[in-house]
């Protein structure tokens, strides 16, 4: 069964940076796009970042140029590095790992942006 298990969550102020980090304990090769996903309270979960197994990353319009996914197959880690936290991006953050219509799931980090 694979697991994906997410740290670096916080509190930060407004301006600050933050980088998560998803630790995979099955497989994280090539074949397999890995993404970053957020919560807000009364919100849908909506996708942050997502980089396929060659690197093609997109982003979410509201995160770009703040936000950077990157991700290392051999260590089987996938990483968000945030600058310029805003309190809008205040969320519960999850990582996910897809291949067709199969999703994995970490159980999330929470991140809390405010003075």
């Amino acid at each position: 069964q694979v697991q994906l298990v997410e740290s670096g969550g916080g509190l930060v102020q407004p301006g600050g940076s933050l980088r998560l980090s998803c630790a995979a304990s099955g497989s994280l090769c090539s074949i397999y796009v890995m993404g970053w996903y957020r919560q807000a309270p009364g919100n849908q979960r909506e996708l942050v970042a997502r980089i396929t197994g060659n690197g093609i990353t997109n982003y979410a319009d509201s995160v770009k140029g703040r936000f950077t996914i990157s991700r290392d197959n051999a260590k089987k880690m996938v990483f968000l590095q945030m600058n310029s936290l805003k309190p809008e991006d205040t969320a519960v953050y999850y990582c996910n790992r897809n291949f067709g219509s199969n999703d994995i799931w970490g159980q999330g980090t929470q991140v809390t942006v405010s003075s």
